[in-house]
């Protein structure tokens, strides 16, 4: 069994949500699949799809206008949400720190926080992704609680290219690593950033990689299905 967690990021309607739901009903999978819609889009699952959400207040209520608390998710029937995304980090100036708050308080109101982590290219390219990742994943996950982490290279996403398997492995090597170094060798592992039908089997079976999140191709069911089913 394999997650496979889509993200909707800013995208998608009613109609869209609806088409993609019926087909998830009708699929035979042993993975665990999560929808990671917009806030807008969470009400009504009348499929049984299990609902994501793609970020958390870190604050319980107040005036925070245009937040989102966990109370708030978990009253829609929010199961998942992904915190610390590279767009959250880099548009909006998300530190380790406030990840960590967010991921938190997910935890406290029943909700498993998706953590992603991930370098630059710059960071890349200079030779210190190991560092950064493993940095970036000790400061942002919280104290105790079920959690899963993410990781999702900043320059692969959206940009269809991706990791070479064995720089994939070397990643997740270092994030198990970590997280035995901290006693959480429990922690669910993904990978995101460009995954599509033809390259999901192959990041799947890498070595400690437990699923995939998904970005445009979880759209539609003609993107979404096959990378699920590639993967069973």
């Amino acid at each position: 069994m394999k997650f496979i967690v889509g993200n909707w990021k800013m995208n998608g309607t009613l109609s869209d949500k609806e088409a993609l739901f019926k087909s998830l009903k009708n699929l035979h999978t042993d993975n665990k699949v999560v929808v990671c819609l917009p806030f807008i889009l969470l009400g009504g699952n009348d499929y049984g799809i299990t609902l994501g959400a793609q970020d958390v207040s870190e604050h319980d209520n107040g005036a925070f206008t245009g937040d989102i608390s966990g109370q708030m998710l978990k009253d829609a029937d929010v199961k998942y949400v992904v915190v610390g995304h590279s767009e959250r980090r880099a548009n909006h100036n998300e530190t380790n720190a406030i990840v960590k708050a967010k991921a938190t308080a997910a935890i406290k109101n029943g909700i498993i926080p998706i953590i992603c982590i991930g370098e630059t290219t710059e960071e890349k390219n200079s030779g210190r992704t190991m560092t950064v990742i493993k940095k970036m994943l000790l400061e942002s996950v919280p104290a105790k609680g079920e959690y899963i982490v993410a990781y999702e290279p900043r320059w692969a996403i959206g940009s269809g290219k991706i990791p070479t398997s064995d720089e994939i492995a070397m990643a997740f090597e270092t994030i198990s690593k970590a997280l035995h170094s901290i006693k959480r060798s429990d922690i669910a592992l993904l990978y995101g950033g460009s995954v599509n039908a033809k390259n999901a089997a192959q990041i799947a079976s890498i070595k400690n990689v437990d699923g995939l999140l998904v970005g445009g191709a979880s759209l539609k069911s003609d993107t979404f299905l096959p990378i699920i089913k590639s993967v069973e």
